[in-house]
């Protein structure tokens, strides 16, 4: 499949960045998706507040953390952010090393991330984002299963967005499911498989998920299949599924 540009679906991460930007508020209508999911991404924050940030049991954390993400969740609306891409700091996060870049590089990269987040629908990689915990595969009143409740809209606006572009699926299960995908066209799915023949999973997957969004967004191939082969790996070997 050839391609002169296209976007990579990349979960975020359960680690986040503490805090955000002085002078900066938070606000459902921002970011790329703000104008389509403004609304809902505010009726998810007010049940948060009523909810006290939400129990162990929404939130899947204890102790400190707990304390951290019911603190965060309170208080949504008007929170300082940071860019998506500070906000995650999980091994996949980590391992794509966005800051590395220089800024003439990664501006043009965050444009063709998209995450799907559980509190806020569709995120860009540079779009604002507070402090939060919201799983994708959590069911939280009144919403029920997050997936679910975001799969109709979620998918409308990331069709609207790729407007025939090529999107590479590096997704978990958990986030694939709020995508119908049988309304999006063009979509590249990527394996990685252990050169040992060992299981596929864990940290070093994660790890690897990172150097490949990087490995793709660097490369100045058209098309998709020799820049899935060509990335460089002593675990794993990566390829486009058939």
């Amino acid at each position: 499949m050839e391609t002169s540009t296209f976007v990579i679906l990349l979960p975020p991460s359960e680690g986040k960045a503490d805090g955000g930007e002085d002078g900066t508020a938070w606000s459902p209508h921002s970011g790329a998706f703000g104008k389509d999911f403004g609304e809902f991404r505010s009726e998810i924050a007010h049940a948060l507040t009523k909810l006290k940030g939400g129990p162990a049991t929404l939130l899947g954390v204890s102790g400190k953390h707990l304390a951290r993400a019911q603190t965060a969740n309170k208080s949504l609306i008007g929170a300082p952010t940071l860019p998506a891409w500070q906000r995650y700091t999980g091994v996949v996060w980590d391992h794509l090393d966005l800051a590395s870049l220089t800024p003439a590089k990664r501006k043009p990269m965050l444009g063709r991330i998209l995450i799907p987040s559980g509190m806020a629908g569709l995120i860009r990689a540079d779009d604002p984002l507070p402090d939060y915990r919201l799983k994708m595969g959590a069911r939280c009143a009144p919403f029920g299963l997050m997936s679910t409740w975001w799969r109709d809209d979620l998918t409308a606006s990331l069709v609207k967005f790729l407007r025939g572009r090529v999107v590479v699926d590096l997704l978990p299960q958990e986030h694939r499911a709020a995508i119908d995908w049988s309304a999006v066209d063009n979509v590249v799915r990527v394996d990685l498989v252990s050169r040992t023949g060992g299981v596929v999973g864990g940290h070093n997957a994660k790890a690897a998920k990172g150097l490949l969004a990087r490995h793709l967004l660097l490369s100045k191939g058209i098309k998709i299949g020799p820049m899935v082969s060509s990335f460089p790996h002593d675990d794993y070997i990566a390829k486009v599924s058939t």
